[in-house]
């Protein structure tokens, strides 16, 4: 590191010192409505003292970090590949949120582990290296932390991103802040880009060895139990059905305020409108809008859709492919306000064609190349997106060919598992020669 670098690691350390007993209230409060947020705190500053450290030598251990649900589910079919890659790998999996701790349970096999990625506290990252010293840590998407990259770097432990992304937003926020850039990117190992705009950005502030390998969430795989849930609401809801799905709330503006009053008053007697929030801490809230509207509602937390209801509350985790197996189409949330969009690849998995707002500054690519597949369209507006959902099924010819293009978009873009794994192996390789 250069002198500016090693100046703005150290303010920033100094920040999160400071900040870091507000960290830990943050914790309790959302620990409120989930308890296990309040579970295994001393791993938030880097103490495992229950948790066994390395494996045997003869089997490497390899350090995983999904933040949370989303991130935890497109590591699972790298796991599977890199398991192929590796056979006698053992996996060291981390996260930030108690969603993403649950899914990663169910990866795990004999041998492997499963933590809190600590806070990026000097201290707690050293005593996280020292305990599991794992070989190499592949970090999900977008997990650029400074201490901890510098901290592997000082342990000579590879750090590479995996399904990297980087947006312009928030590539200009890091070039804000040039001299802490160069300390954490400066310090990775290699990153393994979702497209070719996602490397140059992360080329430009100082990644080294990336390459482009496609985007993991496309080589998920379908959950038959899901689909067939999903095939059973719709059957129960007894109609057709729209799904407005991942939908957000940004400075005191909520989607599903914007797309509730924009929707067609005669909609709900021929169509049920299912609404899946991204934050589960969010329906009180979506509640209340209902019932001012006068909407009869139910939640899929009190059982199955019926036909008295107008909207549907998905109040549930882990079933996001249940929802889109059930609809005729779906937006995709995050995307009416500047909040960069959300995953839509998983619908169109489940062959289900999206329309998405026009903030998809996380999703650039995935959203060109879905339009010129057929498989999404976009709204500027609540309104427009009405109008994009109502005219597919006002045209059953084109709502067929959409769901056909929605499936095969999601199959032509798979195997960035097998490549990812293989880059990660070969890095692996390399340590224990």
């Amino acid at each position: 590191m250069n002198p500016a670098e090693r100046r703005a690691l150290r303010l920033y350390t100094l920040a999160w010192r400071l900040l870091a007993p507000l960290a830990v209230l943050r914790l309790l409060w959302r620990s409120r409505r989930d308890a296990r947020y309040r579970a295994h705190l001393g791993e938030r500053f880097g103490r495992y003292a229950s948790l066994p450290a390395t494996p045997e030598p003869e089997a490497p251990l390899l350090w995983l970090h999904a933040v949370s649900l989303g991130e935890t589910r497109a590591a699972a079919p790298l796991i599977e590949a890199l398991r192929h890659e590796l056979p006698r790998m053992r996996l060291l999996l981390t996260h930030t949120t108690p969603t993403g701790r649950a899914a990663g349970a169910e990866l795990l096999r004999e041998g492997d582990r499963q933590a809190w990625l600590p806070y990026d506290l000097p201290g707690a990252v050293r005593r996280f290296l020292e305990h599991f010293r794992p070989r190499v840590g592949v970090l999900m998407e977008t997990e650029l932390w400074p201490n901890l990259a510098r901290g592997c770097a000082d342990a000579s432990v590879a750090l590479l991103l995996a399904n990297a992304r980087l947006s312009p937003r928030s590539a200009a926020r890091w070039g804000h802040w040039s001299s802490l850039a160069g300390a954490t990117c400066g310090a990775l190992a290699g990153a393994a880009a979702q497209t070719g705009a996602d490397a140059s950005r992360l080329r430009a502030l100082g990644v080294r060895d990336v390459v482009v390998a496609g985007n993991l969430k496309f080589d998920r795989r379908g959950d038959a139990a899901l689909r067939g849930l999903g095939k059973n609401w719709r059957a129960a809801a007894g109609r057709r059905v729209l799904v407005l799905a991942s939908t957000r709330e940004d400075r005191g503006v909520a989607e599903e305020r914007l797309l509730l009053d924009a929707m067609p008053r005669e909609l709900a007697s021929r169509v049920l409108v299912v609404v899946v929030p991204r934050h589960l801490e969010r329906v009180p809230a979506l509640r209340v809008m209902l019932e001012q509207r006068g909407l009869e509602y139910g939640l899929r937390s009190g059982g199955a859709p019926d036909a008295r209801m107008a909207v549907w509350v998905g109040d549930s985790i882990g079933e996001m492919p249940a929802y889109y197996a059930m609809a005729d189409a779906a937006f995709i949330g995050g995307s009416l306000l500047p909040l960069g969009g959300q995953n839509l690849i998983e619908a169109c998995a489940e062959s289900c064609p999206v329309v998405i707002g026009p903030h998809v500054f996380n999703f650039t690519q995935a959203v060109e190349q879905g339009e010129q597949a057929g498989a999404v369209r976009r709204a500027a507006h609540a309104a427009a997106v009405w109008d994009v959902l109502l005219g597919w099924l006002d045209d059953e010819r084109g709502l067929q060919r959409a769901r056909q293009d929605a499936q095969a978009f999601s199959a032509a873009h798979r195997g960035a598992a097998r490549a990812q794994a293989h880059w990660i192996a070969q890095r692996l390789r390399g340590t224990l020669q």
